[in-house]
């Protein structure tokens, strides 16, 4: 004999199910420090809605080497503040990694895991979530490894980075107004894997050793630098504070020497705040920012080119973005042989390439592409030489050559921007004290990974000579 329950039950039941239903599962991290040295610890600072998760630390190098792992670390879910682009995410520290005396130093990428088996009523089926950060490992005695520095790109990382709504760009951020505080206390971006190592995994598989620092390194910790013969910069280093550069400049006066594998390089000048927890950068908006209103503006975070800085990155590298530009990218000769053209062979860092004049190199793996720096040049005989008007060192000599162009929509309120000019990625040296190199292009370790010969010639010529 069926029972018939009141009309309400039904209903009743249905809203139980619906309030034992499973939270969304996910897990965000970052790490509290992203420069340690031997023998540190790193704080890590997690929020989830696990009950516990997994956490492995691996160097990413050669190889990918797993060095800790920790299993069934009991998970606790955060609020995200409002502002936490900004100021950070203020969650509480979770759990501490030691860093081995023993651990190379290097890129260490965090992977934070969890999984479950869904509700307890319904949907049931088993779920996973997962998250990287990543921090440097440093040397603890500098220098004792290896004389070669690798800087890594860490404030671009994290000017892209639009986590808790935004960049200091308008196109990933929160209804496309661009924030102009990014902290570093919130789950990171990363472009690592894109441009430093391929060079990393060249290097170390070419018998090299390197150690590895922080962009903040440079301006916090600069007596490193007196530690190195050469400090290495690769990818997409865009972003610098005056400590930074300061540092650098004095350590190339006194003998050092800087190989920039890097394009876009040195383009915005950031202020390092809360003792690097955060950077400021207010880029084209520059007259909001605090520091136009004074009489000093040294440190006004906009363009190093800007007329109010006077102190163009060309100064430091040789080039700079505002005569160079894209290629094979933002719509910008999308069909160019992203090579270089040699111009000066004899050069010693051409050595054992069997290059002539007007030879191209690079354009298998697209060498020249994304964003590139350049010089303004006169031509002469075929050749191409500096003005030096806009910057330029005077010993600056240019090796090779590519055409590169802005984007429109990039700089149309700056007012040394010259609409529609063609300018040229420039690969050079110069001297100053120590000698400085410049590839004038993102992708250069593009063609390290794709073997080509003159690239991985070049890369090997530079870094014995100038390391000794």
């Amino acid at each position: 004999m069926r029972t018939l329950l009141p009309a309400c039950i039904p209903a009743l039941f249905t809203v139980m199910l619906q309030a034992a239903a499973p939270v969304p599962l996910y897990i965000d991290g970052y790490a509290g420090k992203i420069s340690v040295a031997q023998g540190e610890k790193v704080p890590l600072h997690v929020s989830t809605t696990a009950e516990k998760y997994d956490i492995e630390v691996a160097r990413l190098g050669r190889e990918r080497v797993v060095v800790w792992k920790q299993a069934g670390v009991p998970g606790a879910e955060h609020p995200v503040p409002e502002d936490a682009s900004a100021q950070g995410c203020r969650w509480p520290v979770s759990v501490e990694v030691p860093v081995g005396a023993d651990w190379r130093s290097g890129y260490y990428e965090i992977s934070l895991r969890a999984a479950d088996r869904g509700g307890k009523w319904t949907a049931r089926g088993a779920r996973t979530a997962s998250d990287g950060a990543f921090f440097i490992g440093g040397q603890a005695t500098p220098g004792s490894a290896s004389k070669i520095l690798l800087q890594l790109a860490t404030n671009t990382y994290n000017a892209y980075n639009n986590w808790g709504g935004f960049s200091v760009y308008a196109y990933n951020s929160r209804g496309n107004n661009q924030g102009s505080r990014v902290s570093f206390e919130r789950p990171p971006a990363s472009q690592f894997s894109r441009w430093e190592l391929p060079f990393v995994q060249w290097a170390e598989s070419a018998g090299h050793t390197l150690e590895f620092a922080a962009n903040a390194d440079l301006e916090f910790h600069p007596g490193m630098l007196q530690s190195y013969k050469l400090v290495l910069s690769v990818g997409h280093d865009e972003y610098w504070s005056t400590p930074m550069r300061d540092h650098l400049e004095d350590f190339i006066g006194k003998g050092g020497n800087v190989c920039f594998f890097s394009g876009n390089t040195c383009c915005w000048q950031v202020r390092s705040e809360d003792d690097g927890r955060a950077f400021t950068c207010w880029k084209q908006n520059y007259f909001q920012d605090p520091v136009f209103k004074t009489s000093d503006h040294r440190t006004l975070s906009t363009l190093w080119s800007h007329h109010l800085l006077k102190r163009p990155e060309t100064q430091l590298t040789g080039v700079g973005f505002l005569w160079g530009g894209y290629h094979r990218s933002h719509g910008q000769f999308m069909d160019g042989k992203a090579a270089f053209t040699v111009h000066r062979p004899a050069h010693w860092i051409f050595e054992g390439t069997g290059l002539k004049r007007g030879d191209e190199f690079g354009g298998k793996d697209s060498i020249v592409g994304y964003e590139c720096d350049g010089c303004e040049l006169e031509w002469r005989d075929g050749l191409p030489f500096p003005t030096h008007r806009d910057g330029s060192p005077p010993t600056f000599e240019v090796l090779g050559t590519c055409e590169a162009r802005w984007h429109p929509d990039d700089a149309e309120w700056y007012e040394k921007w010259e609409q529609g000019r063609t300018g040229a990625a420039c690969m050079g040296v110069h001297e100053r004290g120590g000698i400085v190199f410049t590839a004038g292009t993102t992708d250069w370790a593009h063609g390290l990974s794709g073997g080509d010969a003159t690239v991985t010639r070049i890369t090997r010529n530079l870094l014995d000579r100038l390391s000794k």
